[in-house]
């Protein structure tokens, strides 16, 4: 077996991992690097692939897909669920960023037909290699992916998170013996806060917001984010207004029609129920009529309607943003968490609402990470892959030094015979 890295090596973004056997060439995931100019992975000749493997919607992991649906259809293997999501962020990013890409919408609509269905623990086969999905707890359809080849084994995490959270079940892995790990390293360095203590303040801080008349915007991914924000709010009682903007909607509508990839879909059913969903410009400025809370992508603030709400929220005091994401440095998002200020149309604004950050990640923090490697059968060799600062040399030098494994954070470019 040869594995390639084609992107996401010691870096966030552009996400692409060959796996090789003999006959059979498979790619996991094929994302983009999200800056001014969009960057891809490596190069792979479409011909060359015989299929692809999608573990879930975020760009970073699927954006550059319909590169390989310019000519010809090759089958893409994933749920039907995280499939919908995708096309709903990669029609966004074609919309947004066009000029800069080598596809356009009838590639992604080749891409949707040439999907194959593939429920969790299930396997299939492609040429001499097969693989299976596993429930990897980071979006509503997330997965890890488990490839069998040449008599190696070899499981790629993805993204994942293995605590439970209010709108998904966390991952467990019990793959057996294991000749290959690559796994995510975003928060080597880091652990998060515990979600029942996270819930209690953020719940709190919203409700001393708004009991005494004020508006608090979240700025929140659409594709996960804002779904489990608006079940925490509903599941902790939170008895004020919560109003719902932008691609969240749909996200959510789409999300309704597979709920079984949710912990408690009744939860998630009575949450949706509970908001006030914007259809308008009318129903956006009604929205900052009254206290309450607006959930609205884009998660940095980069774009969607949450860059219209903080300009609005941002100039009094009694207002707050609570931002419940990663913000990548650059970001307008970032520079408020940093410097208390935002750029509005074009112009640098001091912010006055109270701004906050809530560490809502979908990801493992380190003792997670390392929880899973210790837990893996086998002696596999450990590729640590997708993270920044540093990330992934800290998590394999780890795995190195406290469990004997051999571990690595390749380059982009470097490929490994196992």
């Amino acid at each position: 077996m040869q594995v390639g890295f084609l992107g996401g090596a010691r870096e966030v973004g552009r996400m692409g991992i060959s796996v090789k056997s003999k006959t059979t060439q498979l790619l996991l995931d094929y994302g983009v690097m999200l800056e001014r100019q969009p960057g891809f992975p490596m190069h792979v000749p479409p011909k060359e692939v015989d299929a692809l493997i999608l573990t879930h919607s975020h760009l970073d992991h699927s954006g550059a897909i319909p590169i390989f649906y310019i000519e010809g259809k090759r089958p893409l293997y994933t749920n039907k669920l995280n499939l919908e999501l995708t096309q709903i962020l990669i029609q966004d990013f074609i919309h947004l960023s066009g000029y800069y890409l080598p596809f356009e919408y009838i590639e992604l609509k080749t891409m949707m037909k040439s999907n194959k269905h593939l429920d969790y623990g299930v396997s299939e086969t492609v040429g001499d290699a097969s693989f299976q999905l596993l429930n990897a707890g980071h979006t509503p359809g997330s997965s890890s992916v488990l490839v069998e080849a040449d008599g190696k084994r070899l499981l790629f995490t993805g993204d994942f998170n293995m605590e439970d959270t209010k709108l998904l079940k966390g991952a467990n892995f019990d793959c057996g013996d294991l000749d290959v790990v690559i796994t995510e390293s975003t928060y080597a360095s880091e652990d998060h806060t515990p979600r029942p203590e996270l819930e209690e303040r953020f719940v709190g801080a919203c409700t001393d917001v708004v009991s005494k008349g004020g508006i608090v915007l979240i700025p929140a991914f659409g594709v996960g984010r804002a779904q489990e924000i608006a079940c925490t709010l509903y599941g902790n009682k939170f008895k004020y207004p919560v109003v719902f903007d932008g691609m969240a909607r749909e996200a959510s509508r789409v999300i309704m029609n597979d709920k079984e990839f949710l912990r408690d879909p009744k939860l998630f059913t009575d949450a949706m129920h509970s908001v006030d969903w914007v259809e308008g410009w009318r129903d956006r400025r009604r929205a900052l009529r009254n206290p309450g809370v607006v959930i609205s992508p884009a998660g940095m603030l980069k774009g969607g309607p949450s860059q219209f709400y903080i300009s609005k929220v941002g100039k009094k005091a009694n207002n707050a943003v609570f931002l419940v994401s990663f913000q990548i440095p650059g970001t307008p998002g970032k520079e408020l968490l940093d410097k208390g200020i935002c750029t509005i149309d074009g112009k640098v604004r001091k912010i006055k609402a109270k701004v906050q950050h809530f560490d809502f990640s979908s990801h493992c923090g380190a003792t997670h990470l390392k929880e899973n490697l210790k837990k893996v059968g086998g002696k596999p060799k450990v590729f640590c892959v997708h993270g920044a600062e540093g990330n992934c040399e800290l998590l394999a030098k780890w795995a190195n030094t406290e469990l004997g494994l051999e571990s690595v954070a390749p380059r982009t470019g470097e490929t490994f015979q196992i």
